[in-house]
């Protein structure tokens, strides 16, 4: 699914104010006290609560396996000025249907600021410029309106309800469903591209500072 580029622990995205790097064994702590929130686990298909001592582990383990094996790519958040906490995860993969897709969480203190969407239009253009995937799909519980907000502010577009099982709760929810074509992608891209902004002549920039 992904190139060598990916294969490699060494591979990192930068945003504005996050690092999206490899998950890493000193990663293990931060992960349980997030993932172990029930506010924050009950909103996944694939986080357990309560949060077994050994699950942050083998995640890191897993992740980093299908990491370099290309099968799918699972980033660490991390804030630019504090590099070795972790936040959140954000991953891309493979699902059932050999769709690529799109699945995240976010730790509870980082609420509310702006880092998921930030953090997935990062691992979304990386997705649609170095793989030959076409489109990338989301699922989300019908009551999870942020998770809703971050999908939207990306581009996705409504695709249809059913039910969606979670493997880690063994039930099956009510879930919606989203996808975001490469060709829609790249229409957003360019209607967000930056405006080039003219620059003030002396005169104009000492006045409008004075």
């Amino acid at each position: 699914m992904f190139p060598d580029l990916f294969r490699d622990d060494v591979f990192t995205l930068e945003t504005r104010r996050l690092f999206l790097r490899w998950p890493k064994a000193s990663d293990a702590n931060d992960i349980s006290v997030l993932a172990g929130n029930k506010a924050v686990a009950e909103m996944t298909a694939h986080i357990p609560h309560p949060y077994p001592e050994d699950a942050a582990m083998k995640f890191i383990i897993a992740a980093r396996s299908a990491n370099a094996s290309g099968e799918r790519l699972a980033l660490a958040l991390v804030e630019r000025l504090q590099p070795n906490k972790l936040i959140g995860i954000v991953r891309v993969g493979k699902e059932a249907d050999a769709r690529a897709g799109l699945a995240y969480w976010l730790g509870a203190p980082y609420w509310g600021r702006g880092y998921m969407t930030e953090a997935a239009r990062a691992l979304i253009d990386a997705v649609f410029l170095y793989s030959k995937e076409t489109e990338i799909t989301a699922a989300l519980g019908v009551t999870n309106n942020a998770s809703r907000k971050v999908l939207e502010r990306c581009g996705f577009q409504y695709d249809g309800a059913g039910m969606t099982y979670r493997p880690a709760w063994s039930d099956n929810v009510h879930s919606d469903r989203y996808r975001l074509s490469h060709s829609l992608w790249a229409s957003l891209k360019g209607w967000r591209a930056p405006v080039p902004v003219p620059v003030p002549v002396r005169g104009e920039a000492e006045k409008e500072c004075a």
